[in-house]
């Protein structure tokens, strides 16, 4: 028999849809702070007296004190209570975003920012778990549908909302328009959100916190500074995966031997979350790293301003939100197994479309790829939570959907840093495959644009040419590599098993 959840389920649909639109809020201040601030960093660099390996600590420091501070939710939770650490993160986070906006120099934003991050930790798996709570199991499907277009939109619309805050207003605003939503946020919390309180029962793992807290902040750092550092020629990178890698192990050994362990293993004896957690993180490597890879692709090979690029990749967000709200329709008809395979082959199908860009593509083709994209990748969020939390006990569920954030954005920093990694070393290899032919060296070059002053003037022109060819037949080969990861992970589905049947009331 199932024991009782922690919140109450409210008494109203009134009050749960209220509690749904604060949650959703609490839910976006976080989801957008982590790409809101990307475009406004050029400007950011200038006001702060910044180079561009400096400013990128802007986002890294928010990036790895999130990462760091994601699993500790659910022991927060649970010493003090859920509303109690949910006000706490609001009033921080929305504090901590004055303090940005306010900075005046490189290390204060740094701090400040990493304070942002550390303080938002807690709002997605928080927002996650209450709503679970609030509702009955047989709209759980339903909720998550909602839910998940914050989550999900929230990343894709960040940049968008970030690109017009810094050309209407100043860069400043980026972070300044976070205190309406959070007061907003606070409000509703206060008034609506209701627990049982703390429950003291289990002590803190200082050891397994600190080796955890280790190897996520490393690995967090080697995935976002990889690139920037030549990855593995880097003494730093390479001292960074061997400190993730003895921390994460050091880490197995202490939770397999200690009494009360901060991350009870046990969780991932349940083949849904383990499992679960797979496809959560595949589905953040499909969201982030082609959210990352599109902008500099419109941008650099295609020639459109940084606010027509936001403009057009938005729809993605929007194919997204109509598929989650679609969802929120019909859960519980079907195995919701069938769902996440429909998701995914959608979302592969939206890929192969890009695999097909060139120079000339029409925008419309670019929007209609995202939009769909979204789509799929819509149907794929709600039914995987459903299925995830279907056989959880209420207790388990704050240090599950922490589990499930870090998984999703791991999936996207594993994404970023494999994608953009292999990008590099394919322009480098299609470059050398067309230089050849196009050298001063080759007789039929220079018959056909002559030698001397004439002939290199032409060369150079044509240099740049080639390096434009080169970083479109990576662009490609990067969405060919990701398409077959999509389909390779599709049969896989049927290790998760299918939940309860869960109908709408």
């Amino acid at each position: 028999m199932t024991a009782p959840p922690v919140h109450q389920p409210s008494s109203t649909r009134r009050q749960r849809l209220l509690i749904t639109g604060t949650m959703m809020l609490a839910t976006l201040l976080h989801v957008i702070d982590a790409t809101i601030a990307n475009v406004a960093l050029p400007h950011m660099q200038g006001t702060l007296l910044a180079t561009q390996d400096q400013i990128s600590w802007v986002l890294t420091s928010y990036i790895v004190c999130s990462a760091i501070l994601t699993p500790l939710a659910g022991w927060l939770a649970d010493r003090l209570g859920r509303r109690r650490l949910l006000i706490v993160a609001v009033v921080g986070f929305t504090i901590t975003s004055m303090l940005c906006g306010a900075a005046a120099t490189l290390e204060q934003m740094v701090i400040f920012r990493a304070l942002q991050g550390a303080f938002g930790a807690t709002l997605v798996p928080l927002s996650q778990a209450i709503l679970l709570d609030t509702y009955p199991v047989e709209e759980h499907s339903y909720i998550m549908s909602l839910w998940g277009v914050a989550v999900m939109v929230g990343p894709i619309m960040g940049p968008t909302l970030g690109g017009w805050l810094t050309e209407e207003l100043t860069w400043r605003w980026v972070f300044y328009i976070n205190l309406p939503v959070g007061l907003l946020c606070l409000f509703g919390v206060l008034t609506l959100i209701h627990d049982l309180g703390p429950r003291r029962g289990r002590p803190f793992d200082l050891t397994g916190f600190a080796l955890l807290a280790i190897a996520l902040g490393s690995a967090q750092l080697m995935l976002d500074r990889g690139a920037l550092n030549d990855w593995f020629q880097s003494v730093e990178i390479v001292t960074e995966a061997v400190v993730a890698g003895v921390a994460l192990l050091m880490f197995l050994i202490h939770a397999t031997t200690t009494h009360h362990p901060f991350l009870d293993l046990r969780l991932f004896e349940d083949r849904n979350v383990s499992v679960g957690l797979v496809f959560a993180a595949l589905a953040g490597l499909i969201m982030i790293a082609t959210a990352a890879l599109m902008p500099p692709f419109l941008h650099e090979l295609r020639g459109y301003p940084l606010m027509t690029v936001g403009v057009i990749l938005a729809p993605r967000g929007i194919g997204m939100m109509i598929s989650m709200l679609i969802f929120a329709r019909i859960a519980g008809r079907f195995d919701a197994r069938y769902a996440v395979a429909f998701g995914f082959a959608v979302a592969a199908y939206s890929i192969w479309m890009m695999t097909q860009f060139n120079f000339d593509i029409d925008v419309w083709a670019v929007v209609w790829s995202g939009a769909l994209q979204g789509f799929g990748l819509g149907f794929v969020w709600p039914p995987l939570s459903t299925i995830m939390f279907a056989s959880l006990h209420p207790s388990q569920r704050t240090e599950v959907a922490s589990l499930n954030a870090l998984a999703r954005n791991l999936g996207g920093s594993v994404g970023i840093a494999a994608l953009v990694a292999i990008l590099s070393q394919n322009i480098q290899i299609a470059r050398s495959e067309l230089a050849p032919s196009i050298s001063m060296l080759n007789p039929a070059w220079t018959a056909v644009v002559g030698s001397g002053a004439q002939g290199a003037a032409t060369l150079a022109l044509w240099d740049n040419e080639l390096t434009r060819q080169a970083a479109m037949i990576a662009y490609l080969n990067d969405f060919h590599l990701l398409m077959f990861v999509v389909l390779a992970a599709i049969p896989l589905l049927v290790l998760l098993k299918p939940p309860p049947a869960m109908a709408r009331r």
